[in-house]
């Protein structure tokens, strides 16, 4: 299917331009990461078959791995029921996490 076609069938009118992608080990299936996207990052993601995201703190998109080398190479893409989720099966190379952790999801609460 079409790029553009693919992005349109993700509401990001309900979170203000934006929904949450959640980042899984396409093998194991442990969750690494949870991040945002935006139409232009979802896009570039298709395109690229690496994860782009939105950073809300910085206001402009990033490309997972382009600074540490930590990639995350898409195997698959889903979108939850009411069309306003992600979930993004990849081959993570390194850590996931900027602490240097395999998972953002560490600690215990």
């Amino acid at each position: 299917m079409e790029i553009c076609k693919r992005v349109e069938q993700v509401d990001f009118e309900k979170g203000n331009g934006l929904v949450p992608a959640i980042v899984q080990d396409y093998k194991t299936k442990e969750v690494l990461m949870l991040a945002y996207m935006s139409k232009e990052s979802l896009s570039k993601t298709l395109e690229k078959n690496t994860t782009w995201f939105y950073s809300r703190s910085r206001d402009q998109l990033w490309n997972k791995g382009a600074t540490s080398g930590h990639f995350q190479y898409v195997k698959e893409i889903k979108v939850d029921c009411d069309n306003d989720t992600i979930l993004i099966l990849v081959e993570q190379i390194g850590a996931a996490c900027h602490t240097g952790n395999m998972s953002c999801f560490y600690r215990d609460l």
